[in-house]
């Protein structure tokens, strides 16, 4: 068999001449259509990587009006709900024919604009993005959706109405369900820890903590409800104050496992007994909270469930002509659920 010249030039035509295949049955190979034999499939691939063969994806997006690419946007890769929604969504297009350009805003609203535009100009099929914590002007987006680029959010989700398919978990139930965990235990001295009310997670968490405690008629200390981005650090600035002058709250309820996490390792430092002096709610479920002794009770986001569904809802939309508004007006809600561990 004669092999084609080893350049990006090589064209469709020659490697179907030199494997004896069709032009067709080529071009449907390096779109990764899903009906193409596994045994062609691989005798072609093989071939491309043995030869060099390399395909211009831009120029074949010129002709079709599509790269088979999708921009993601995400706060922080090292966000453990971020990291398994990457990866999950990644497989999940990879195995419809799409690739995946992965992006950090560094939780900087003008980093994510930025981004916006980035991914406009290189002309990808859709965007996926979590926003920032601050994020509460979408306009930025719109340079996407004006010109028929589905855009779809996650987790960290506009509040007002917006032209996108919206996918999160159930904070507003997240956050009742380990406010009443605590409350059924006994406690009634309950602090919370939130990160800032500008984030629609962290509102929607707090109102189902609000919501748990008003059923039960248990007051809520505002001293003890604190609003921060949620370091470590912060944390225990935060446990320092709180447990600065009696009385001291029964139980910490945090909206993520990195504070819960301090909040745990600061009360062992200072003396106070887990859960026996004080109990403790993380949210999201990092496996660090199954792992630190005593292990953390937490909220759990399902993130793989949500990659899965973004992958479903994304492939929806790029395969109808019809763009935005092929998803769900509704914002899809994935439920959560409470794991109970050693710390209450």
């Amino acid at each position: 068999m004669k092999t084609p010249k080893q350049t990006s030039k090589n064209s469709i035509q020659e490697l179907a001449k030199a494997l004896k295949l069709s032009p067709a049955t080529i071009s449907r190979v390096l779109n990764n259509h899903p009906h193409v034999h596994t045994t062609t499939r691989n005798r072609v691939m093989a071939f491309v990587e043995k030869t060099g063969y390399t395909r211009n994806i831009m120029a074949s997006g010129l002709r079709t009006n599509r790269t088979n690419t999708v921009g993601l946007i995400v706060p922080k890769f090292s966000m453990f709900v971020h990291t398994e929604v990457i990866t999950t969504i990644q497989s999940g297009l990879h195995a419809h024919g799409y690739n995946l350009i992965i992006c950090q805003s560094n939780d900087s609203i003008e980093m994510e604009k930025d981004l916006a535009r980035t991914l406009y100009a290189s002309r990808v099929d859709a965007v996926i993005a979590a926003c920032t914590l601050f994020t509460n002007d979408f306009s930025h987006f719109d340079i996407l959706t004006e010109n028929d680029i589905p855009v779809l959010f996650y987790d960290r989700v506009p509040v007002q109405p917006y032209p996108a398919c919206i996918v999160k978990g159930d904070d507003f139930r997240g956050g009742f369900l380990a406010a009443s965990h605590l409350i059924q235990l006994g406690c009634k001295r309950i602090a919370y820890i939130s990160g800032p009310l500008t984030c629609n997670i962290y509102i929607d968490r707090f109102a189902g903590f609000e919501k748990a405690m008003t059923q039960h008629k248990i007051s809520i200390h505002k001293d003890w409800v604190f609003y921060h981005e949620l370091t470590a650090d912060n944390a225990r600035k935060t446990m320092y104050r709180l447990f600065a002058k009696a009385p001291f709250p029964d139980a910490i309820m945090a909206a993520n496992d990195v504070t819960a996490i301090t909040v745990l390792e600061y009360a062992k430092e200072v003396g106070i007994k887990i859960p026996g002096d004080l109990r403790i709610v993380g949210y999201s479920n990092d496996p660090r909270s199954a792992i630190i002794s005593p292990s953390i009770t937490t909220i759990e986001q399902f993130p793989v469930k949500i990659g899965k569904v973004i992958v479903m809802e994304v492939l929806k939309r790029l395969k109808n002509d019809n763009g935005n508004d092929v998803l769900s007006p509704e914002p899809i809600i994935v439920p959560v659920e409470l794991i109970r561990r050693m710390s209450t």
